[in-house]
């Protein structure tokens, strides 16, 4: 038996990467319509994609022979470029993963199979609360097939085949699990997924056994030191709606508009990588915490994220040649991005002054650059209304994204990073991107960083709403949680599938409302729909209601609803604010 066929190394392993990729990639649509609910806002495939395709560019731009250092650099990859739940669980999978292989140049099939089962341990750690019959029980199910199918079989291809198969099985089961699966009649969208990329992992190494079936005999094992890291890139990623594109089209007015540009003081937002050299070092260890204070010198806005050999740098610096000249005794600098902020900032503040009407002076003001101040916020949303009241209300950094487009954990790191605070609070205002959000809290290090679960844009706002400046964090926190559990939501938007859900049958393309993740109305009158969501959220005694009216609802018919709530519910205050969200053609929160 040729030895060959029982071990994979780094170069091996990503070539399974990489078919894995190109087969969800394939298929990202298919699991986006999975999705449970009937909206069209359902893009587990489409995170699981761009977060996978993150990984793969980290492999390629770090590609090893040595499978520990091959694992590690997907691991990076993924955790950065994490997207909603699934996106979070994927990362942490194959973080654990990495962490069985560290110190492997390559693995056996017992070696592979704890690895998978390692990555379950991590990724069931990362939920707070982990639910059967999701991507988690896929994926533990299928590695401990592995581990006992790799007890007496040392073939690779015949341990994954296993996995595949006893992954495969479980995932037809989900809906024995979750009753909302079994009520619409799917399986777990993020379990497909994570079988779709077995899928290529198992192409793969039925490829790489024939190759050495037929050519091991002509090239030794040591000849595979060199990482040929194919050249051609994925397909182009579908965007996860036909409203993706659309989200980045109109920039909302920004907080930098507030700001004088002579009053930034460093100007050069810099990043790059160091991959560590250790002969340059005084030490056998890196002094991560040490590096990050002489780096602090230099500039504000810092990120310093270690691993083992490389590290990651933002920052912004008034001289990025000295940033720099410090890293270089570190090791070697690679992936130099450096932008003038102060070109940048006039660009802001010309659009903003060209987007006011006549007479208007949005983006003209002279406030000097805020010092670091104690708390600050940052918080999701799509609309460039939504991002209006969120920025009234003081929040610093706003993310766009929410349904459609999910921010990555880089993303929102970044985002941190930009804001003058001490403390920061993430609102990710959506139920699938809490995950990503907390995750971005172990990568920050310079300071403190609270996420409130928001589910939903009324909760978001009524954290806001809820913030004290003169509390503590922890009470803070608690209070703007408590705020949470005060407010209804109501979501207005359109099916993509027939189903039935909640006892409501449902058509492709009636208008359905969601009353706090339920649906209480379907019907191919919008007007209607939106009546029977509001009757559900007034059914409690509320005493104030908020319309957010989206991109696309129509005026006449946002004043058909007002006069309905006027005439129902003489006692409810009402208010109506512009959101210009995208598919949603109202939110709606009840108080």
């Amino acid at each position: 038996m040729s030895k060959r066929l029982n071990e994979i190394n780094g170069q091996d392993f990503i070539r399974m990467v990489e078919a894995g990729a190109r087969r969800l990639n394939a298929q990202a649509e298919a699991v986006n319509a999975l999705n449970v609910f009937p909206v069209p806002d359902g893009d587990t495939g489409t995170n699981m994609n761009l977060t996978l395709t993150s990984g793969v560019e980290e492999l390629r731009r770090r590609p090893s022979a040595h499978l520990g250092k091959a694992a590690e650099a997907l691991a990076k990859g993924l955790l950065m470029g994490a997207r909603g739940n699934s996106g979070v669980i994927l990362s942490q999978l194959f973080r654990g993963f990495s962490k069985a292989v560290a110190e492997l140049e390559t693995a056996n099939a017992q070696q592979f199979a704890a690895a998978l089962q390692n990555g379950v341990d991590m990724a069931y750690k990362a939920v707070v609360k982990p639910v059967e019959g999701t991507i988690l029980t896929v994926s533990k199910e299928a590695a401990r097939q592995g581990v006992q199918t790799a007890k007496r079989q040392p073939q690779l291809a015949e341990v994954m085949r296993d996995v595949l198969t006893k992954g495969q099985e479980a995932l037809a089961r989900t809906p024995d699990m979750l009753p909302v699966l079994k009520q619409v009649g799917v399986v777990d969208s993020g379990g497909q997924g994570l079988i779709f990329i077995y899928e290529g992992f198992m192409s793969e190494l039925d490829s790489l056994s024939d190759s050495v079936s037929e050519h091991e005999a002509e090239v030794p094992y040591a000849a595979f030191g060199a990482v040929q890291v194919p050249d051609a890139p994925l397909e182009p990623l579908p965007v996860g709606g036909r409203q993706g594109a659309e989200a980045h089209r109109h920039e909302p007015q920004r907080a930098q508009a507030k700001l004088a540009t002579e009053d930034i003081e460093f100007g050069y937002c810099t990043e790059f990588m160091v991959t560590l050299n250790k002969a340059m070092l005084s030490s056998k260890r890196f002094d991560e915490q040490r590096f990050r204070e002489e780096l602090s010198a230099f500039g504000d806005s810092l990120l310093v994220v270690a691993d083992d050999d490389l590290v990651k740098i933002h920052i912004h610096a008034e001289y990025p040649g000295q940033v720099m000249n410090l890293a270089q005794r570190y090791g070697d600098l690679s992936r130099i991005k450096i932008e003038n902020m102060r070109d940048q900032h006039t660009h802001i503040l010309m659009e903003e002054y060209m987007e006011q009407p006549a007479g208007g002076t949005a983006g003209r003001g002279s406030e000097p650059a805020a010092e670091l101040k104690r708390y600050g916020f940052v918080a999701v949303t799509a609309g460039e209304g939504l991002t209006g009241i969120f920025t009234s209300l003081g929040v610093d950094r706003v993310l766009h994204g929410g349904q459609t487009m999910n921010p990555s954990t880089e993303d929102i790191v970044k985002a941190v990073a930009e804001v003058p605070a001490e403390t920061v609070f993430v609102l990710p205002n959506n139920s699938n991107i809490i995950l990503a959000a907390q995750q971005a809290v172990e990568l920050v290090e310079n300071k403190q960083i609270i996420v409130i679960p928001s589910k939903s844009i009324p909760q978001g706002i009524a954290a806001v709403i809820a913030f004290n400046e003169d509390a503590a964090p922890d009470d803070n926190a608690d209070e703007m949680q408590q705020a949470l559990q005060q407010v209804h939501s109501g979501q207005v938007t359109y099916a993509v599938r027939d189903t039935k859900m909640d006892g409501i049958n449902i058509k492709q393309g009636d208008y359905i409302g969601i009353h706090n993740g339920t649906i209480v109305s379907a019907n191919p009158d919008c007007t209607e729909s939106c009546r029977k969501l509001i009757d559900s959220l007034l059914a409690n005694g509320a005493e104030i209601l908020t319309l957010y009216t989206g991109a696309d609802a129509d005026k006449e018919q946002t004043r058909s609803l007002i006069e309905y709530v006027e005439d129902q519910y003489a006692g409810v205050e009402l208010e109506v604010h512009e959101g210009g969200q995208p598919l949603y053609f109202y939110i709606m929160s009840a108080e």
